[in-house]
């Protein structure tokens, strides 16, 4: 009821407004013309007034009327979102058009409407036909201009899109024909003949704005994208830095850094970055690409403090506060690291990023309870009962799985860790060739080599055109005493493909288990024949250095190892072998350590680099950082004899004799279930030797070590 009173009062607005307008314009024009209401009775119960067909006078009156309502029609539309209002609208519109057709005003605001309400033929018509009045009105040009732009924006039909892209050229083409000297223009008409591929014509009205307007940032910074997006940067940068100094603003600056980036010149575009956040301090977007083109230039402190400022700016930002996590992590505060990922999670519980960064972080924890939670989780958030993934969706699921499956072969559980490895194995194609591979491994570390070389007959059955898959089980034949057959295997693949560099990494490797130096070598000297890539080459002089090594030709080892380090410094696996080989000789222990710790910043959660680390410790004499890593090494790697070892010569060390004993006896254990493959001659003796001389010594004192069971 309310609405409909509302609409008769309004009824009698346009009437009585027109007559004070008629009182003080008794001559208007024929845009929105006020209506010359009579007095006469007539004129009374009729507000609609209609034209007359003989008369060729606009009849303003009635034309008023009726945008009046078309207009109010509009605003109720609009209100209530109902869209017979809006055809009501229209109605009113195109009879305020027939009291007055050559109203430009009013087509203009018919136009308008058609393309609100979605009705863009009846749009471009409506302007069409104001230009038809006269093909040189601007406003007529700008309008259709404008129409098709926004079409431009809402269509996403290819073909159709395309046509509107060539009808809004063709009216600014016009536009800029008839107003030559507005630098917008010229702009926009360079942006549509970019997005046409136009370039020839887009650079010449980038030009164009350009001579109109010198020291227009807007227009530098229009020209230094279309550059950019030529693929020419070089120019892009010098658009910019042409500009004065007093036409620039933080924009200017920040273009010029995200070109930098484009560049991968990091240096130039944390410059570019301060300079735009000094002239827009609390700019976060700005803040934010500093924060990380700091850390990607390796200035943690910096990047940490920008997030930090971003973090404090923005306390809703999870992403500032899983990025001061990732920091804290590489920087060894664990405990912040910890915090700021949980803060994070409070600010976006679904993230599925965040939550793995959590599980990251209590892996490197040795939080190793809680990280499986959390990749458990994840896993079953990220699995397709279907079995229907994308790419993406593969690469995120089984990247979870991997990480899931690694804590558990850090907590000693390889059935699960198995498990996990072959929902892996499902997505098919090469994360199944990846699953079955690190199956192998978690029985290896269980030192359960027949379940891994039954994964690997498994493997080679389901990929019968793997050669990785073929060369797995060629070791995997070689190391559980069936040498010859392994290496047949391995050389009729060399037969099929004589330049398949695996094959040869791995014969050799075969080789070296088997102590048979000189056939490693052959085997690596018809690699180096082969080895056009840099990284083929590499590889070939690493595995020099690990059979010179195994071999006991240690300076040998050692100018090889330095030559793989000068071509990849940040290889830590090359690390931590070169750092262990110097520390297990008790040689250049200084260098030792920063190599291994190097190791373990770029991997802090391999027990192998763990217990490196401890032993170099140990070799330095600081006992209590050699038992501190080796304790982590043990809860991560609790099968290999060695890290056993290790600490029982910590313990004896710091006069524990009865709990080095313990580890020694465990590293026996772990020797007697370990292939000859992976351990040197000579371990076992020594252990034993360590083992008895313990007993003797405590039988003497009258104690006895726990057998199996630490203290």
């Amino acid at each position: 009821m309310k609405i409909f009173s509302r609409l008769v009062l309004l009824l009698c607005i346009p009437a009585m407004f027109a007559m004070v307008v008629s009182a003080q314009n008794p001559n208007p024009g024929s845009s929105v013309p006020p209506s010359p209401a009579t007095n006469t009775p007539e004129a009374k119960r009729t507000p609609s007034p209609s034209p007359s067909p003989s008369s060729s006078e606009p009849d303003t009156a009635s034309a008023y009327f009726h945008f009046m309502m078309a207009h109010e029609y509009e605003d109720m539309a609009t209100t209530f979102g109902r869209g017979e209002y809006a055809t009501r609208a229209i109605e009113e519109y195109k009879m305020a058009l027939n009291a007055d057709p050559a109203s430009k005003y009013l087509n203009g605001h018919l136009a308008e409407l058609y393309f609100r309400t979605g009705r863009i033929r009846e749009a471009v018509v409506a302007a069409q036909d104001r230009i038809k009045q006269d093909p040189n009105d601007l406003e007529a040009h700008r309008l259709l201009a404008d129409v098709y732009l926004r079409s431009l924006g809402d269509n996403s039909q290819q073909e159709v899109s395309g046509q509107m892209l060539k009808l809004a050229i063709g009216e600014f083409q016009k536009i800029v024909q008839l107003e030559p000297n507005n630098p917008e223009d010229h702009l926009m008409l360079a942006r549509l003949y970019a997005a046409d591929h136009q370039s020839p014509q887009a650079e010449e009205q980038l030009a164009a704005a350009r001579k109109i307007d010198p020291g227009s940032e807007e227009t530098a910074l229009i020209a230094s994208q279309f550059y950019t997006d030529m693929g020419d940067t070089k120019r892009a940068i010098d658009v910019l830095k042409a500009l004065s100094d007093d036409d620039q603003t933080s924009r200017t600056e920040s273009q010029l850094g995200k070109t930098y980036d484009q560049q991968k010149d990091v240096k130039n575009a944390i410059a570019a970055y301060k300079k735009a956040l000094d002239l827009e301090p609390d700019d976060l977007d700005i803040e934010r690409k500093l924060a990380a083109d700091l850390l990607a230039d390796n200035q943690t402190d910096q990047a940490l403090q920008a997030w930090k400022d971003i973090a404090q700016g923005d306390p809703s930002d999870a992403e500032a506060d899983l990025q001061i996590a990732e920091i804290d992590e590489h920087n060894g505060k664990m405990d912040d690291a910890l915090a700021a990922v949980k803060k994070a999670r409070e600010l976006a519980s679904d993230s599925l990023d965040v939550q793995f960064h959590e599980g990251m972080i209590d892996d490197a924890m040795g939080r190793l309870d809680d990280s499986a939670k959390v990749y458990e989780q994840l896993a079953t958030a990220t699995a397709h009962p279907s079995g229907q993934y994308s790419d993406e969706e593969k690469g995120n699921y089984a990247t979870i799985l991997v990480h899931l499956a690694e804590v558990y072969r850090e907590q000693n559980r390889p059935d699960q860790a198995v498990a996990a490895y072959d929902k892996m194995a499902t997505l098919g194609g090469d994360f199944q060739a990846q699953a079955y591979d690190q199956e192998i491994e978690t029985w290896r570390e269980a030192h359960d080599y027949d379940k891994a070389l039954a994964v690997a007959r498994t493997a080679v059955d389901k990929l019968p055109k793997s050669t990785d898959a073929k060369l797995t089980l060629a070791r995997q034949l070689a190391d559980t005493g069936h040498a010859d057959d392994g290496i047949n295997m391995a050389k009729t693949l060399l037969q099929t493909d004589p330049k398949d560099m695996e094959v040869y990494y791995q014969l050799s490797q075969i080789y070296t288990d088997l102590r048979r130096w000189k056939d490693a070598s052959d085997t690596l000297d018809a690699a180096e024949k082969q080895a056009i890539k840099k990284e083929d080459q590499t590889m070939v002089v690493f595995d020099r250095a690990m059979m010179a090594d195994r071999a006991k030709r240690y300076d040998e080892a050692e100018a090889d190892f330095r030559k793989v380090l000068e071509a990849e410094p940040e290889n830590a696996l090359t690390l931590n072998n070169f750092g262990f080989m110097l520390a297990d000789r008790g040689v250049k222990l200084d260098e030792a350590l920063t190599m291994i710790r190097k190791a373990v910043q770029l991997e802090p959660t391999n027990y192998a680099y763990l217990d490196s680390l401890g032993w170099t410790y140990f070799r330095l004499g600081q006992y209590t950082q050699a038992e501190d890593n080796l304790t982590r090494a043990i809860s991560r790697g609790a099968n290999d004899p060695t890290v056993h070892d290790h600490l029982g010569d910590v313990y004896e060390k710091t006069g524990r004799l009865k709990q080095a004993a313990v580890q020694w006896e465990l590293s026996l254990n772990e020797y007697a279930h370990t292939v000859e493959a992976d351990m040197e001659a000579g371990d076992v003796s020594k252990v034993q030797k360590k083992l008895d001389s313990a007993r003797v010594r405590l039988a003497r004192e009258g104690g006895s070590p726990q057998t199996g069971k630490p203290e």
